[in-house]
């Protein structure tokens, strides 16, 4: 049932950070979705999100079928909301976005999809996900009607951090949302790593492979890359984040 929290962490013990690539379904098309997988496995990346804050259409599970049969890659669902569920995939992060103080997100839209998760014996990997602060209103923070973290509270951040891993959490995620302006300060990564003992995942905003790089210094063993991706993809961009995320 934790083939692939296992098979996370045996990769990260094995190459230090895993790189994943996050595919948003309602930005990207099956055909495009499939190329994108076969490139990053090309790459070297070690994983595929899949998932996204809103989703327009109703193929999610052909989406995900569609993908699965096209990559070896771990494919882990990204949800933004209960809709964003699929037998198809490897696993799922069962989020809670506990820097919010809307219970719809912290424990409803949870409750709503366990017992289907449960129903397709789908691996749950829970995940304490944590909003920063990134210089733009991002979907989620508008849609979820959360305030960020501030970028300059590294001590909230960390409290934050502690109390998802005390809760049982086997994932921090710190995310600066899809398309923002500025990506996760190092100086947090660098203090909640130091805190904590999962594995802290951290994505959004980030630009170029020496940014993504510099998160792995700080301390992050999981770095995403979506948005960039979506705009500027290539082997070799894919290449070069996989590369600076595995310090080759």
């Amino acid at each position: 049932m934790n083939n692939t929290y296992q098979h996370i962490l045996s990769t990260i013990e094995k190459k230090s950070t895993n790189f994943f690539v996050l595919i948003d379904p309602d930005k990207t098309n099956i055909a495009d979705a499939i190329l994108t997988c076969n490139m990053a496995q090309e790459a070297g990346a070690d994983g595929i999100l899949i998932g996204g804050s809103l989703l327009f259409s109703n193929q999610f599970d052909e989406f995900i079928l569609g993908v699965k049969r096209e990559t070896t890659l771990p494919l882990i669902i990204f949800p933004g909301n209960s809709r964003q569920i699929s037998p198809h995939a490897d696993a799922i992060l069962f989020l809670s976005f506990i820097s919010s103080r809307n219970p719809n997100y912290l424990i409803g839209e949870q409750v709503i999809a366990a017992p289907i998760i449960r129903s397709m014996n789908l691996e749950p990997i829970s995940t304490g996900y944590m909003h920063i602060e990134s210089g733009n209103v991002t979907t989620v923070e508008f849609l979820s009607g959360s305030r960020s973290i501030p970028r300059n509270k590294t001590d909230i951040a960390v409290a934050h951090a502690l109390a998802a891993e005390y809760m049982g959490m086997k994932l921090i995620y710190l995310e600066a949302g899809s398309g923002a302006h500025l990506s996760v300060p190092n100086e947090m990564i660098a203090e909640i790593s130091s805190q904590v003992t999962v594995p802290v995942v951290v994505g959004g905003g980030i630009k170029t492979p020496g940014e993504a790089r510099e998160k792995v210094v700080a301390g992050a063993k999981i770095i995403v890359i979506g948005n960039f991706l979506e705009k500027h993809f290539s082997l070799q961009n894919v290449r070069e984040f996989s590369n600076a995320v595995h310090g080759a």
